[in-house]
C-alpha cells in the first residue's frame, strides 16, 4: 500500500495513524504542492478536487481519511477494532468522527484560511467565526465526554480526535472549564502513532498561518 499526503496535513494524519497503530505495511509518498512533484500529480488525478490523503492498494484508490480509515479496518482483520463490531456503538463513532472533522477540524480551518488569504490582516469575522465556534464545540464535547467513555486503543474516533484537537487547541486553547477535553488532548497525543505523526511534523511547524505556539 502507499499513502499519499503530507507529514504536516491534519488530514494525512487521520489515515497514517490507524496504518502504524496496527503495523500495516506501506510506503509513505510525500506530496509537495509547491514543488508540484510526481506525487502531487497522481493526487490531482485520483482525487475529485486534487486533496490529500490517497490511499493505493493495489488496484483499489481510496481518497478521503475517513473512508481510507473504513478501508483498512474492512481489510486488515487486526486493524478491525478501528470500527466497533456492535451496530449502535458503530453509529456512534461514526457520529464522533463527523463531529471532530466538521465542528473542530473544519471550524479551526476557518481561522487557517483566514491567515493564508491575509496575514498581514487576516478576516476577523472568520477569525472571531472560528474561534467562538470551537469554544462552542469544546463544550459539547465536554458535556459529552461525561456520559460517554472512548476505546482506549486507536479507533476512527482517535484517527479524528488526534489532528483536530491537536491544531484546535493552537487556535484557541482549550478552556479551562473543559478539563474532560483537554485530558483527551493529552491522552490521544501520548499514543504512540499520533506521537510519531506530531514528532514527523515538527520541522513544517513555522509553516502554520496562525502562527504555532512553542508547545507540544
Amino acid at each position: 500500500m502507499e499513502l499519499y499526503g503530507h507529514p504536516f496535513s491534519s488530514y494525512t494524519w487521520k489515515g497514517l495513524i490507524p496504518l502504524y497503530a496496527y503495523d500495516i505495511p506501506f510506503t509513505f509518498r510525500e506530496v509537495n504542492p509547491m514543488e508540484q512533484n510526481e506525487a502531487y500529480a497522481f493526487v490531482q488525478s485520483a482525487h475529485p478536487v486534487g486533496k490529500f490523503p490517497v490511499l493505493v492498494d493495489g488496484d483499489h484508490s481510496v481518497c478521503e481519511a475517513t473512508a481510507i480509515a473504513e478501508y483498512l479496518a474492512a481489510r486488515d482483520p487486526e486493524a478491525a477494532a478501528l470500527i466497533p463490531a456492535d451496530p449502535i456503538e458503530a453509529a456512534r463513532a461514526r457520529m464522533m468522527d463527523r463531529f471532530f472533522d466538521h465542528y473542530v477540524m473544519d471550524v479551526g480551518q476557518l481561522v487557517v484560511n483566514a491567515c493564508i488569504s491575509n496575514p498581514e490582516n487576516p478576516d476577523q469575522t472568520q477569525v472571531e467565526a472560528g474561534r467562538k465556534g470551537l469554544l462552542r464545540s469544546y463544550a459539547w464535547l465536554e458535556d459529552w465526554l461525561a456520559k460517554h467513555d472512548l476505546p482506549p486503543h486507536v479507533s476512527l474516533v482517535t484517527c479524528a480526535a488526534a489532528p483536530s484537537l491537536f491544531y484546535a487547541d493552537w487556535i484557541e486553547r482549550i478552556p479551562a472549564d473543559c478539563p474532560r477535553v483537554a485530558a483527551l488532548r493529552a491522552e490521544i497525543l501520548a499514543l504512540p502513532a499520533v506521537a510519531r505523526c506530531v514528532d514527523d511534523a515538527r520541522p513544517y511547524r513555522h509553516y502554520f498561518p496562525p502562527g504555532a505556539p512553542d508547545r507540544d
